[in-house]
């Protein structure tokens, strides 16, 4: 099976992305490499939690954050992981168009979060002069927030190049295991985020 082969529905396995040997190992390499992602993000997270409370006089992150805008981001980010599974569930039924039209939404959504993150940091440093220098907790909540949103963006590229690059090649044993991973690293995106929004946003508002 080479990457031009394209597979028509009856000749497509139930689940393509391990359906070869080498999909198999793009499984087990992404694993150890998430396990490396985890362990570095966690680092971050502890990190925070350690400097939250230094302010070095400045705003705190009850006079800083409104759940309001982060609420909006979290919903963009949460549905774009919804929309990464209908790209699969089209991708294991040999949906290539469907699957491309899903995965641009996600693409879409992952770029109205990235918008109103950016704004969000325009925000702090034009209107609170709250920006990475400004203190410990202003470094650590920028590190960790602005880490996330450097993921959301390669995420983004990843998705978009595989979209663009199989885009008249259709769906095969080949790069089915490239999509898959590549949505498996979306949600791992999401779910970091869920813990930023309850450990940085939740939790310093509360």
């Amino acid at each position: 099976m080479s990457e031009h082969d394209v597979l028509n529905p009856k000749q497509m396995p139930l689940n393509p992305e391990k359906a070869t040997l080498e999909g198999k190992n793009k499984f087990i390499g992404f694993w150890f490499f998430l396990g490396g992602e985890t362990v570095l993000f966690a680092s971050l997270f502890g990190t925070y939690l350690a400097l939250n409370n230094s302010t070095n006089g400045g705003k705190s992150s009850e006079e800083l954050f409104t759940l309001e805008l982060v609420f909006i981001m979290t919903m963009l980010l949460l549905t774009s992981s919804l929309t990464s599974v209908y790209a699969m569930y089209h991708m294991k039924n040999n949906a290539f168009k469907k699957m491309q039209l899903w995965l641009g939404i996600t693409v879409a959504l992952g770029l109205g979060f990235l918008g109103l993150e950016i704004y969000e940091f325009y925000h702090y440093i034009h209107h609170y002069e709250f920006t990475l220098r400004s203190s410990a907790f202003g470094s650590a909540f920028y590190t960790l927030v602005g880490f996330h949103g450097g993921h959301v963006v390669f995420g983004l590229s990843w998705i978009v190049a595989l979209m663009i690059r199989n885009s008249k090649r259709g769906l095969n044993l080949y790069n089915a295991p490239k999509f898959y991973i590549a949505s498996l690293y979306w949600h791992f995106i999401d779910v970091v985020w869920v813990f930023i929004f309850t450990v940085v946003y939740l939790m310093g508002v509360l």
